[in-house]
């Protein structure tokens, strides 16, 4: 599988999103995924699940140099030694001595930017964490993070699918040398009835889902998480590595509406 190379970690392009997995059905999900070759896992202290992967990944018999565990800090928790507590707490549940990316998972109003990406720099000087980065970044917070406070960011994770733009992220991602991971790459299911992906994907032997993905993984410094907890939806995504998509598939998706947002920022600042 290609790996994507940032800020000193190797991140496989196309992981396991475990967002809305709980319990005894998310450990299973990551252990199947696990087992049929899968080494990106992603997870997140809001998502209530890190003990189940934890357990998850104690069970597994893949060597730990080869997986790649990225989990993510809540807005609520941006204060210095809120960050530290909640880190801890994650390690402690995931069951490791460090993970290999820790994210801010949304924009706060009220952090003070420098002092959040401080601590998460120390925290990866303290080797507890390999790589630092943000989720949900718009282009303007993302200036503050690489411009301002200099951090050492390794990935903007946001909404991006075949259905949204986000060319205007992406340049600047792409400008930075920074990646972006693709959560909802899917758009929470959309993409499976959409008639143009259907076709392309006839032609491909393959699935609509199958075709959106392989487009996501197609564009250079983008990798994607999609959510999939049975193992037969994890094998497909999977063997969405192996379609070959053409100039006139990519000019139909290039044609597709780009406005479907299927995750509201909320209370994030405005996007642009």
């Amino acid at each position: 599988m290609d790996n994507l190379k940032t800020q000193g970690i190797s991140m496989p392009k196309l992981g396991l999103g475990t967002f809305r997995m709980q319990g005894d059905a998310c450990r299973a999900a990551v252990e199947s995924a696990l087992s049929i070759g899968y080494r990106h896992i992603d997870t997140a202290e809001m998502y209530a699940n890190e003990e189940a992967i934890g357990a998850a990944l104690a069970a597994a018999s893949v060597p730990r140099g080869e997986l790649h565990v990225t989990t993510k800090v809540w807005h609520e928790n941006l204060a210095p030694d809120a960050i530290r507590r909640a880190f801890d707490a994650s390690l402690k549940k995931l069951r490791l001595d460090h993970v290999d990316l820790y994210l801010v998972h949304w924009p706060s109003k009220s952090a003070n930017w420098g002092a959040v990406f401080e601590t998460l720099m120390k925290l990866k000087e303290e080797g507890r964490t390999r790589a630092i980065g943000v989720a949900n970044f718009t282009t303007a917070l993302l200036k503050i993070a690489v411009e301002d406070v200099k951090a050492p960011i390794a990935c903007n994770q946001i909404e991006y699918h075949a259905m949204l733009d986000q060319s205007k992220v992406l340049a600047y991602l792409n400008a930075k040398s920074i990646p972006l991971v693709a959560y909802c790459p899917l758009a929470q299911g959309r993409v499976a009835s959409d008639p143009v992906l259907a076709e392309i994907g006839a032609k491909h032997n393959a699935s609509a889902a199958q075709v959106a993905l392989k487009w996501l993984l197609d564009q250079d410094g983008v990798a994607a998480i999609p959510k999939a907890s049975r193992r037969e939806s994890q094998q497909a995504n999977l063997d969405a590595l192996k379609i070959t998509l053409d100039d006139a598939d990519r000019k139909k998706i290039a044609a597709l509406s780009k406005d479907k947002r299927c995750v509201n920022p909320g209370f994030a600042p405005a996007w642009d």
